[in-house]
């Protein structure tokens, strides 16, 4: 079957001098072929099971578009699916703004704190509360400046009825300890759980200093937090020992975990996370589970080194579902669970900056990775996000200041 694959604006098509175009393609590749990543290695490390990495490359056989919205954002980091359709997308600078589906971007929404925008910092994930069509609260994370450094925090506040801004903002987190040498790994997603908690994704800020605070149960960096509406640890949570230890804290080990989502019929959590230098991963998080960083990990440090005793597996760390080495710098993600296109049902879908593609992993029962597949790879753009709108499209943004609409060819409608 031939793939159609459109990238259109649409709006302002003329004024860029884009047009659509009909790009198929003669041969499909075959949903077993051969994995989508050819390049070597960085290291020289063996999967801990068939799978883990580099699975057989997938094909979307149904017909598709991928159309560009708009490009008139700034940076965009995190986006989220009104009930209306919109999508209420955050920019790094620290500014919200609101989206239609046909490219119209709203003015800046104020009365959001500030944000501290070096390095990887800025306005980062958001959510929308479960009950948002009648409290209109919206949940994001982001940097920001304290005594001592800054962190990743947690905000919440209601969109006024205007829709021009955030009304009485508070913040509702912090995690810690702060830190002022760095302004690296943030994470920085937020989540609601079935159970209407908040899961809070935070990163080790990078530094052989701070790194070995994703192994202790008395900091917040380099965990999975799971928190009430009010930044109260959550009802159920697990318990760590350790003096000290933390409890809101969900699951711990991690690096810089850029992208959290809930799988639609599990209602379990799943992760993606930045790893050094090969060393990408996707975990299926388990509550009181040690996610391994930076004790094992399948990458190696920038300068080619080691990473601690240079140790992939250790008995009580659990190992990550996937990995990539070299690396796709894996940030948001979402399942995909609409049914226009059905071969994507509970896939996960990753967007992914250094590799600048959107990534697809199908899974088996098992959930093991049986398939990798990479779209929108002759964008030249860095994807930052990915979520799935109220019409069941996915709707992906990049740092270039992108947003994509990625749905089921209008022909192939049934």
């Amino acid at each position: 079957m031939k793939i159609k694959h459109y990238v259109c604006m649409l709006a302002a098509v003329a004024a860029l001098g884009m047009s659509c175009s009909d790009d198929d393609t003669d041969d499909a590749q075959d949903p077993n072929g051969p994995p989508v990543e050819n390049n070597p290695p960085n290291t020289s490390y063996q999967p801990a099971f068939e799978g883990q990495t580099r699975a057989p490359g997938a094909t979307t056989e149904t017909d598709y578009t991928a159309a560009v919205v708009t490009t008139g954002l700034q940076s965009p980091w995190g986006v989220a699916s009104l009930p209306d359709g919109r999508l209420l997308v955050t920019q790094k600078g620290g500014t919200m703004r609101i989206v239609t589906t046909t490219g119209t971007v709203s003015s800046p929404i104020t009365g959001i704190p500030a944000v501290s925008a070096s390095g990887q910092g800025g306005l980062l994930g958001l959510c929308l509360d479960p009950q948002f069509a009648s409290n209109r609260m919206v949940y994001w994370a982001f940097s920001e400046n304290v005594s001592g450094g800054t962190h990743t925090s947690v905000a919440k506040g209601r969109l006024s009825d205007s829709e021009t801004t955030i009304e009485n903002p508070i913040v509702i987190y912090r995690t810690g300890p702060a830190y002022g040498v760095s302004a690296l790994h943030y994470g920085g997603r937020v989540a609601f759980d079935r159970d209407g908690n908040l899961f809070v994704s935070s990163g080790e800020r990078s530094d052989l200093a701070t790194r070995p605070l994703a192994q202790s149960v008395t900091a917040s960096l380099g965990k999975i937090i799971r928190i009430t509406k009010d930044g109260q640890p959550a009802p159920g949570n697990p318990t760590f020992s350790g003096t000290g230890a933390l409890p809101e804290l969900y699951s711990i080990g991690h690096r810089n975990p850029q992208g959290i989502a809930i799988h639609p019929e599990t209602g379990e959590l799943w992760q993606a996370e930045h790893g050094p230098r090969g060393g990408d991963e996707v975990n299926h998080v388990r509550p009181g589970n040690n996610y391994g960083w930076p004790t094992i990990t399948y990458g190696i440090e920038y300068s080619g080194a080691t990473i601690g005793e240079g140790i992939t597996q250790q008995v009580g760390l659990e190992q990550p579902v996937y990995y990539w080495d070299p690396v796709i710098s894996p940030s948001g993600i979402t399942f995909y669970k609409g049914d226009r296109v059905p071969e994507w049902k509970n896939n996960l879908f990753l967007a992914s900056l250094s590799g600048k593609h959107l990534c697809r992993l199908v899974f088996n029962s098992s959930n093991r990775v049986i398939g990798e597949e990479r779209l929108l790879a002759d964008q030249n753009q860095r994807f930052r996000d990915v979520t799935q709108g109220a019409d069941n499209a996915l709707y992906a943004v990049t740092d270039e200041g992108r947003l994509y609409r990625i749905d089921r060819a209008a022909d192939d409608d049934q």
